[in-house]
């Protein structure tokens, strides 16, 4: 609501205020004015931009009023036109909420008082504006209140600097990054139909043709580089900023200002980043087709020489529009990339479906940033995710609905986890790749699903696994064939957190091209897997010149895409076939380390 703050200089007596009050509720003159008014609050329905007002007379003999100065939204200091001294004592009461000038009794004098007020409206940026009335014949009676109104919704104060006469940087970079998220094609010029989408999200109508060239032509006269290919540059849309706050049309820049997102500070609305979403327990978060339609376009936008890869200009362009860069430097190294060292498409939708995975708000931070709701025309960021049932039903109903899957991946340290984790993205050991101790998380996905990779080293010590370590869709156990000792760590891991759960596990032999050694364990691997059900030992090697088999990834998808399968179907060549369709016939995309590379707000 607004709080309506009526002023009058303490020293300064008869100068109408109480007597505005009362023509404004009453519509007439009163014909007794009382010392002061009540306090009074005017509905939403009858004021202009329909919002609440309250209205407090303030008077220099009611001392105690003054505990109101701090609550005021907008503060109206109100001289007689035909008085100078009062006039004269308007500089005296500035303060740092707006302030509207009220002239009032302007009914008993034929001249303006703006000339003298002029240099005091240019001496104090506070003040909005001046609004000469009478009480008497109710002059601009309503334009007072209206001014006052728009005073608190739509302030100069945020936007334009009087003495500079242009609009302030905070200003300049919110309609920047307005213009860059409208710029569909990123070409740098607002086309016709990025304009009237612009039109139509803000103002819900299209610019008539005429109307649109009206405005280009506006542009062309006042402003060189204003338009371009008959487009408008951002020049030319700062520019029409500018001038519709010269010409006292605020609401127009505060309309776009906050359909897009940004508060009275100019900064971007927490309710804004973060609409709410209400993520259940045992449930996970996607992004949904819409949202993925949107990232593909923006990525489209920002490869400028097509070539399916973001340079690292074309990222820097991409997240111009954040206020701080989201991915480190090293992200460039941890998800796929072609032979420059450039994020790819595919690596690209790796990094957001992760996100979406592991940090559904960051998600929805970083949609907010690049507008998805209104480009997406959606109420908001959460349009874009969808929230998965809970796992215990997919068991129940022998089905699930996710096409995100987690994996965890379980290993001694030279197990060969690295080498597993490299060959998901079709690499060996043939190219040279540096993995970073401590939690990383490998994702790769499909088109119709998507499937994540966590690669966790531990010692032997297991007595620190948390929840969190432990969620997820299937275990893959990975030991070295050469190694004697490193099956036991696996064996371990499993009696001691998977062997109750209802969690599909699958065991690894790697390294299956150096000669296979004994393992110094109680069975052997073969034997270990039969007694708790378990698909056999599948053998994986990296170290050849060719690409690495997709089989064993094939597999585990398709183990946590149908937990409920009973050990003779995982027996069975056919259901491998069967249930694995969906899964195989679409390329790897990419790993991200997430926690590790994602750059703090």
């Amino acid at each position: 609501s607004v709080f309506s703050f009526l002023f009058l200089p303490p020293s300064t007596a008869k100068v109408g205020k109480t007597s505005l009050i009362m023509s404004l509720v009453s519509e007439e003159f009163p014909d007794v004015v009382p010392y002061r008014a009540e306090e009074i609050t005017i509905p939403a329905d009858v004021t202009p931009e329909r919002v609440p007002t309250h209205i407090v007379d303030y008077s220099g003999i009611f001392r105690p009023r003054l505990c109101y100065l701090p609550l005021a939204n907008v503060i109206c200091i109100v001289y007689s036109v035909n008085n100078k001294k009062s006039i004269e004592k308007v500089c005296h009461q500035c303060h740092e909420v707006p302030l509207i000038l009220v002239g009032n009794k302007s009914d008993l004098v034929e001249h303006s008082s703006m000339e003298t007020i002029l240099p005091i409206m240019n001496q104090y940026s506070e003040i909005e504006t001046c609004v000469e009335c009478s009480a008497k014949n109710l002059k601009n009676i309503s334009e007072l209140f209206y001014y006052a109104q728009k005073a608190v919704l739509h302030p100069t104060g945020p936007l334009y600097c009087p003495e500079k006469k242009d609009m302030k940087p905070l200003c300049i970079k919110a309609l920047t990054r307005i213009f860059k998220v409208s710029d569909l094609d990123n070409d740098g010029i607002l086309n016709d139909n990025e304009l009237n989408l612009f039109q139509r999200t803000c103002f819900n109508t299209p610019l008539a043709p005429q109307a649109l060239e009206d405005v280009k032509n506006v542009v062309r006269k006042n402003i060189n580089d204003g338009v371009c290919d008959n487009g408008l540059t951002l020049k030319g849309f700062l520019f029409l900023h500018t001038l519709f706050i010269q010409r006292g049309r605020h609401e127009t820049t505060w309309t776009v200002l906050r359909r897009f997102g940004y508060d009275d500070d100019l900064e971007l609305h927490q309710d804004y980043l973060f609409p709410p979403l209400k993520i259940p327990p045992d449930c996970t978060t996607e992004l949904n087709h819409n949202a993925y339609l949107f990232l593909q376009s923006v990525f489209d936008k920002h490869d400028k020489d097509r070539d399916c890869a973001l340079s690292p200009e074309e990222l820097r362009d991409l997240f111009d529009v954040f206020p701080y860069m989201p991915w480190g430097p090293d992200v460039n190294n941890t998800v796929c990339t072609n032979d420059q060292g450039w994020i790819t498409y595919q690596g690209y939708l790796s990094q957001w479906t992760l996100t979406t995975y592991l940090d559904v708000q960051r998600c929805l931070e970083y949609l907010g940033y690049l507008g998805y709701s209104i480009i997406a025309e959606q109420e908001s960021q959460a349009a874009g995710i969808t929230v998965t049932r809970d796992k215990k039903i997919d068991l129940q109903k022998k089905q699930t609905q996710r096409s995100v899957f987690r994996c965890n991946v379980f290993g001694d340290i030279g197990s060969g986890k690295s080498g597993f984790l490299q060959a998901f993205l079709g690499r060996n050991l043939m190219v040279n790749t540096e993995t970073p101790t401590g939690k990383m998380q490998y994702h790769n996905a499909y088109k119709k699903y998507i499937y994540i990779l966590c690669s966790i080293y531990f010692f032997p010590d297991f007595d620190y696994l948390s929840d969190a370590d432990l969620a997820c869709d299937v275990v893959c156990l990975i030991y070295d064939v050469s190694n004697p000792h490193s099956f036991e760590y696996c064996a371990k891991v499993f009696k001691q957190y998977f062997m109750d759960s209802k969690v599909p596990c699958m065991m690894i032999s790697a390294k299956s091209d150096l000669p296979e050694i004994k393992q110094m364990y109680g069975c052997s691997p073969l034997d270990f897997c039969r007694k708790h059900k378990m698909p056999p030992p599948q053998s994986f090697t990296c170290n050849t010149a060719a690409v690495p088999s997709k089989d064993i990834y094939t597999k585990l998808t398709t183990m946590a895409m149908h937990p409920h399968v009973s050990q003779a179907d995982l027996k069975s060549s056919t259901f491998w076939l069967r249930a694995s369709v969906g899964a195989t016939v679409f390329a790897v995309l990419g790993f991200a380390m997430y926690r590790v590379l994602v750059k703090p707000r």
